[in-house]
This record gives C-alpha cells, sequence and structure tokens, in this order.
C-alpha cells in the first residue's frame, strides 16, 4: 500500500476580528499538495471518491489528487478547463474555455455540452459555476479567457459579460446580471439559505485598475431574479477571484497574499498567508472542513474549525 506525503509549509494566521479564533485550529499546518502545473483553477472535491479534481488551465488538463496515490492527470485536451462543481445528481460540471461552453460529465464518463450560446451567437469564456438546490445552474462569463492564447485562445466576443442561469430541464438560459452592475463576473457562491448570491468582480479585461470587489445580491422571484446589488468586500491585496462560503455565512476569498475570511456582515475577520496568491479554493474531505487552495502552479490545503455547505443529495 502506497501513501502520499505532502509538505507541510510555515503557516500564518492573522486574526483581525476575534471571531475568527474560532474559525482556525492552532495546531493545523498549510500543506502543500504538489506543484509543477501552470496556473491552477476550478478545485471540486468528490466526497464518495475523497479525491480533489482540479483544472490546470493553460496545459489543458484536470488533475485528480486523493491522499492514497497522489496526484494523476483525470482527462487530456479538456478544453482549457476552468471553475467546476458537482450538480445535484453527483455529476461533475465544468466551465471550457475552448469549447466556450458548460460540460456536464455523466456517470458513465460521456461528456455532454449543456450550453454553448446565447440568442444564436457563441458564449465568451464561462467561468465559474455553482448550482442552487433547485437544479438550476448559475455560471459567470467574462471574457478572460478570450484576450489571449495562455488559456484558451484569442478569438472574438458576441456576449456581453454577465451571470447566467440554466434551466436543465427546458435548457433554456438566462442573464442574470448586466455589465453596468458587474464588469468583470468572476467567481459566485450562494448564502446558505439561497437567498443572496455573492459575485466575484474582478474588472474588465481592458481595465487597467482592477475592481476585487465582491458584490452580493438577493436572490428573489422564486430565484429568477438577483435584485439589490451592494457593494459586500473589496480584496485589498490582489484580486478576489474565487470564492466559498462555509455553515456559518461567512466568505472565504482568494487574494493575492492567500485567503481572506469575511463574516456576513461584510467584515474582515482574517487571514491565512500563504507563499503566492490564490486563484481558487473549495472545502473538503470527510467533514467537508478541509480548505482546498490553488496557489498558481501549486495545490495547498489546510484544516479549518468549520464546514462547507453541503447538498444533502451529494456525498
Amino acid at each position: 500500500m502506497s501513501v502520499y506525503r505532502s509538505d507541510f509549509v510555515d503557516t500564518s494566521v492573522e486574526v483581525v476580528d476575534p471571531r475568527f479564533h474560532s474559525l482556525v485550529l492552532f495546531n493545523a499546518q498549510l500543506e502543500k499538495l504538489f506543484d509543477g502545473c501552470r496556473w491552477l483553477e476550478g478545485p471540486v472535491w468528490f466526497g464518495d471518491q475523497q479525491r480533489l479534481l482540479v483544472s490546470d488551465i493553460p496545459n489543458d488538463r484536470i488533475l485528480s489528487w486523493d491522499e492514497s496515490h497522489g496526484l494523476s492527470i483525470f482527462r487530456h485536451s479538456a478544453g482549457f478547463p476552468n471553475g467546476q462543481t458537482r450538480d445535484r445528481q453527483g455529476r461533475l460540471l465544468t466551465c471550457s474555455h475552448g469549447h466556450r461552453a458548460l460540460l456536464r460529465t455523466e456517470h458513465n464518463g460521456q461528456i455532454v455540452s449543456l450550453v454553448d450560446s446565447h440568442k444564436g451567437q457563441p458564449l465568451n469564456t464561462p467561468n465559474d459555476v455553482v448550482v442552487k438546490s433547485d437544479g438550476t445552474i448559475w455560471f459567470s462569463d467574462p471574457l478572460y479567457g478570450l484576450v489571449n492564447d495562455f488559456e484558451g485562445g484569442r478569438r472574438h466576443s458576441f456576449q456581453p459579460a454577465v451571470v447566467y442561469r440554466f434551466e436543465p430541464a427546458d435548457r433554456s438560459l438566462h442573464p442574470m446580471t448586466c455589465p453596468d452592475e458587474v464588469k468583470g463576473p468572476n467567481g459566485l457562491a450562494f448564502s446558505p439559505d439561497e437567498s443572496m448570491l455573492y459575485v466575484v468582480d474582478t474588472c474588465a479585461p481592458e481595465d487597467p485598475t482592477p475592481n476585487r470587489m465582491i458584490h452580493v445580491f438577493d436572490v428573489e422571484g422564486g430565484g429568477r431574479q438577483l435584485t439589490g446589488r451592494r457593494d459586500f468586500y473589496r480584496v485589498n491585496n490582489g484580486n478576489a477571484d474565487g470564492i466559498r462560503i462555509d455553515v456559518e455565512g461567512n466568505v472565504w476569498s482568494s487574494a493575492g497574499n492567500g485567503i481572506h475570511c469575511i463574516a456576513p456582515d461584510g467584515t474582515l475577520l482574517g487571514r491565512i498567508i500563504t507563499p503566492h496568491l490564490v486563484g481558487n479554493l473549495c472545502f473538503g474531505g470527510i467533514h467537508g472542513n478541509r480548505l482546498f487552495l490553488c496557489s498558481w502552479d501549486s495545490m495547498y490545503s489546510i484544516y479549518v474549525n468549520t464546514r462547507c455547505i453541503q447538498h444533502t443529495a451529494m456525498p
């Protein structure tokens, strides 16, 4: 039997608000799980398989990691994958820059394109994706994967950069934001009761000044309308990118110096400092209390004293 061993890294935790003490563990260390990639994104935990899948966008592949066997390649020529999650049936959903589409991997391994256009024109480059408890799939569609050859190839944009809601039942696609509200939609996350949607606004690609803002919207109209956009938190080091929500409603955001944890009232609680910037993150592990951090070319993890939001239909 082989046992995978990680490298422990000097861990720095900055407590800004006393409430952060209850969310971190004094004896938990930052672990470097693997490196040698180019730009990691889209981490998603498969609890039923006890493994992590993660996108290595420039290398056009999805990687797999587990505690017993370490790192392997899950899929070559993956369509320059970015954000990933699981649907209510546990199937892998992948935002594909290369195919300009939202892809679903069936239980038998077949890859299905759920949506790749709106009103007869190609999407931009789907970036991040979340699934609501009613089964609807929400994804951001900015221009980031179109403006260079590093993450999918230079191509023309036919759509405004917005957040979409996809209805699997009738395959309908509905824009939920407009460019006046969010210039460069990126990471997405619902509050625990799904009454709010957090949307990261990194910036428009042509904007030399990053926005670095996390907005929050109210979800109304039976989950079919976003209203009341307001600024929630501005990352003061690097950019906000991927975000996740814990069971208490705290927002864990990627940043230039690691992970920022923000209370539901918008107060910065504290930071977990990493050697390099973090682009995305997810919760995982048996108890949902292990944070997996995509940090440039490397993957890190650290145990915390809170848990992810679990859908009862998923492991």
